[in-house]
């Protein structure tokens, strides 16, 4: 089921489920793992919008962000624009960042069959990478590394499948839930490392590289956005675990839903690997506000923003831009 501005503003009744973002609620359908709530515009004031695609042609600032974030970024924003009150409007998008790179940046994309802006004003990645393609395109000049996080996985609340850690998703008897090798991230550099040094790849994903489909018919789904689609598909009974990131654990038990997390010892966890890269995209509209906003990031009061919700604090010589390096060809 697509989600459309309409079921965005659905009324919260007891015949839906709740997903909460930030301090605002959404309900969500039976199905409807609450992907719209990605595309938000932050007001000066409070006032958010969600759903307006628009505003990534017009906002004050306009930033296309690795999607685990979705959590910090209203109080992040807030933040930040109480200490710049001249920046009226945040676009902020937190969608899979291979999937913003191949879809938004590198050809006109759209959502809800909306034309998405090609020139934010910030792109951010789990994967320097990324930014490296960008830089070959002469889109990004600098970077730097503002967060870091580690792998876990997730399982329903009193963990019923008695999951330990990551060599039990080699099991036969659980239904698993992981992000897709194409657009996200999390996978396609980490989680997918993950088990092959554990030799269990081929076992968990069939070697089938899909979005939004069966890599192992019945057994392993491989999700369109894994921080919306997971946990759903576990409180739903749709699936057993899955692979996400410590700090989408740390937010979905605030919220109170049913869940709880088994921790993946280092360095299965990829914790020694696993930088946030951000940059200012050298053809977005705002480049002053760019700036700002990367400057702001390397504050105590950014970091202990994303520590706050279980994200681990840079390091000061992270915080400082450097020139990002060229591909390897």
């Amino acid at each position: 089921m697509k989600v459309t501005r309409n079921i965005l503003v659905a009324l919260v009744t007891m015949a839906f489920a709740p997903v909460m973002v930030g301090h605002q609620a959404l309900a969500a359908e039976d199905g409807d793992a609450g992907h719209g709530a990605d595309y938000r515009t932050f007001h000066a004031g409070g006032k958010v919008d969600m759903g307006k695609i628009a505003d990534s042609y017009s906002s004050d600032l306009v930033m296309y962000l690795a999607g685990n974030q979705f959590m910090v970024m209203e109080e992040l924003i807030k933040d930040f624009q109480t200490k710049n009150p001249d920046i009226k409007t945040v676009y902020v998008e937190t969608i899979p960042p291979g999937q913003i790179l191949k879809g938004q940046l590198l050809k006109q994309g759209e959502i809800d069959g909306q034309k998405t802006s090609m020139d934010p004003d910030i792109y951010a990645s789990v994967n320097l990478g990324h930014l490296k393609k960008l830089k070959g395109k002469g889109k990004m000049d600098q970077f730097m590394i503002y967060t870091h996080n580690k792998l876990e996985l997730m399982v329903a609340a009193g963990n019923p499948k008695k999951i330990g850690g990551p060599k039990d998703l080699g099991r036969d008897d659980l239904v698993q839930s992981h992000p897709n090798p194409l657009t996200e991230g999390i996978f396609k550099f980490y989680g997918s490392e993950m088990l092959k040094d554990l030799g269990l790849h081929e076992k968990v994903t069939g070697s089938k590289e899909c979005k939004e489909c069966w890599a192992v018919d019945g057994k392993t789904w491989f999700t369109a956005r894994h921080h919306r689609e997971t946990p759903h598909r576990i409180e739903n009974g749709e699936a057993d675990v899955g692979i996400v990131w410590t700090t989408e654990v740390v937010h979905a038990k605030k919220e109170g839903r049913k869940i709880e997390g088994v921790a993946i010892p280092e360095p299965y966890n990829k914790v020694d690997k696993v930088g946030y890269a951000i940059g200012a995209y050298k053809t977005g509209k705002n480049q002053k506000n760019a700036e700002r906003y990367l400057a702001y990031l390397a504050t105590d009061d950014a970091q202990n923003i994303y520590a706050k919700y279980g994200f681990i604090k840079a390091k000061a010589d992270e915080l400082k831009l450097k020139a990002i390096p060229a591909a390897k060809k």
